[in-house]
């Protein structure tokens, strides 16, 4: 400590500005003569010459010209160092209370906020760098897996930069990006859900005419997050955007929908309540990840906490809370992408869950590169009361599971599996074929992003001409359903028309939602 202070002292003294300069070098001068004169001579002229030499100094221009320079100096410094900035900040702190405070307080949900829950949440303090736009685009994330740097998401790293998605490959998706948006939004519901089954009691606003193919009642928690996911990927928060009140108001209904003892979303009805709640936190931890409200982030904490403990131990998940030592592929990259987003978020999360999950992955890839379902290279199920897609032939694990590797900080050129699981998917590449098996979109989504990141003309190339075809003109442009997508293939049926167009919107978002997580290639 010391020393540093003896440097900051040396450092300022040979900064100042020194006007007395020549008097030191004369006295310099003077004190070598006198030490070679005898003692009296030197103490007689010493004195003489001191005096003469105060009385010639013209000290009244010399202060002049003193006061002058360092009142300069004086009045300069504050309009240069210290009064900008301050007059920033101010007008950063009367923004926020003015304008962004009151629509977070609008949708305030007591229960959510008790004093003691609230202030256990706060100790853990957030990245002010963490408001970027898109998760997992920022250095942070970077540095988890070792590679630093960002890659920069929607608009290149940080808010006020331009989309370009010409040169990410998704020239020609705009528009059907746009209407798939509006589409969502029209079909929200009052409360700020989307309903599976009734988002036709919203019909009406986008065209003439009455939407079909609804989804199952009891996931309307998964389809809110899933809607969510798709505004959120495309900019917009709780603070800005052109849909940010949308987003406010579905993140405020899945907040209600929360068990404060236990932070499960929604009701543990079915052996699907776990999709549910693994997508609504994922949106909810997304959000939190953006507006890093003290609002919404006790919900998101408990709702990651219940993850950790619906986990196997050693393990992965399924259907199960507490668990019964059951795993499954679908169900555990869910829950990877949920943990993921909070670590990001600067959330408290089990790191252990990413070991657990990336070896029940190990465990489902055979030696082809194919991903089980909950055996090794296992087909994924279908539900029996589908009995037009009894059994899937599909690579939807093998997309998921490539797609975990990446976001778990696996790197193709160092682990030959990836570029297995790749060569899988290039085979079956997306294709609209709604009388047939063609239109997985849970499949499309999650390969569109693995793809995406494994990058290159082998693999995203033939892959993203194939997908842009196939999302792009099976949108519908008619009526109502404009801008929304036919619940076809393997899970439209459960999902219902909210669920095709939200994952269809995720697909167009690929080339900026997620930077590269490994670098561009």
């Amino acid at each position: 400590m010391s020393d540093h202070n003896d440097f900051s002292d040396i450092h300022i003294e040979s900064s100042l500005p020194k006007p007395w300069e020549e008097e030191v070098t004369f006295n310099d001068i003077l004190y070598d003569w006198m030490t070679r004169a005898p003692w009296l001579a030197i103490s007689l002229g010493a004195h003489l010459v001191v005096f003469i030499i105060i009385a010639a100094i013209p000290w009244h221009l010399l202060n002049n010209q003193k006061d002058t320079e360092f009142q300069a100096a004086i009045d300069q410094a504050p309009e240069e160092v210290f009064e900008d900035p301050e007059e920033e900040i101010e007008e950063e702190i009367e923004e926020i209370e003015t304008e962004e405070e009151p629509i977070l307080q609008d949708y305030e949900v007591s229960d959510h906020n008790e004093t003691d829950d609230q202030m256990d949440y706060e100790s853990t303090e957030g990245d002010p760098d963490f408001l970027a736009d898109s998760p997992f685009d920022e250095k942070n994330f970077n540095d988890v897996i070792g590679i630093g740097g960002g890659a920069g998401g929607k608009f290149g790293g940080r808010f006020g930069g331009s989309r370009n998605l010409r040169a990410a490959g998704g020239s020609g998706t705009e528009q059907a990006l746009k209407d798939g948006l509006e589409w969502l939004k029209q079909h929200q519901s009052g409360d700020g859900s989307w309903d599976g089954d009734g988002f036709d009691a919203e019909c009406g606003k986008v065209g003439d005419g009455t939407c079909d193919m609804p989804g199952y009642e009891d996931h309307d928690v998964g389809l809110t997050g899933l809607a969510l996911l798709a505004f959120l990927g495309d900019g917009n928060t709780m603070m800005q955007g052109p849909y940010k009140d949308t987003v406010t108001r579905g993140i405020k209904w899945l907040r209600e929908q929360q068990d404060f003892e236990n932070g499960l979303i929604g009701d543990p009805r079915g052996h699907g309540f776990l999709y549910n709640h693994a997508i609504a936190s994922l949106a909810i931890c997304e959000a939190y990840y953006f507006s890093k409200s003290p609002l919404i982030r006790g919900t998101a904490q408990k709702a990651v906490d219940y993850i950790s403990r619906a986990r196997n131990p050693y393990g992965a998940w399924r259907y199960n809370v507490p668990p019964d030592g059951d795993n499954d592929t679908s169900v555990t990259g869910w829950m990877i992408f949920c943990l993921k987003s909070a670590e990001e978020a600067g959330l408290g999360i089990d790191r252990e869950a990413f070991v657990g999950g990336l070896q029940f992955i190990d465990e489902m890839t055979d030696q082809q590169g194919r991903v089980g379902y909950n055996e090794t290279g296992s087909w994924s199920s279908r539900s029996p009361q589908n009995e037009h897609y009894p059994k899937e032939k599909g690579e939807s694990m093998t997309a998921v599971g490539l797609l975990c590797r990446f976001f778990l900080g696996q790197d193709p050129a160092k682990n030959d599996v990836m570029g297995k699981h790749a060569d899988i998917m290039r085979k079956q590449l997306p294709e609209w074929d709604p009388d047939g098996f063609g239109c997985d979109m849970y499949y499309w989504y999650y390969g569109s992003y693995a793809m995406y990141q494994m990058g290159g003309s082998r693999h995203w190339a033939p892959w993203n001409k194939a997908m842009k075809k196939a999302v792009v003109e099976s949108q519908r442009r008619d009526g109502d359903m404009k801008g929304s997508w036919d619940a076809v293939g393997p899970w439209g049926y459960t999902g219902g028309r909210v669920y095709s167009t939200a994952l269809m919107v995720l697909c167009l978002e690929v080339y900026f939602r997620y930077a590269k997580v490994l670098g561009a290639r």
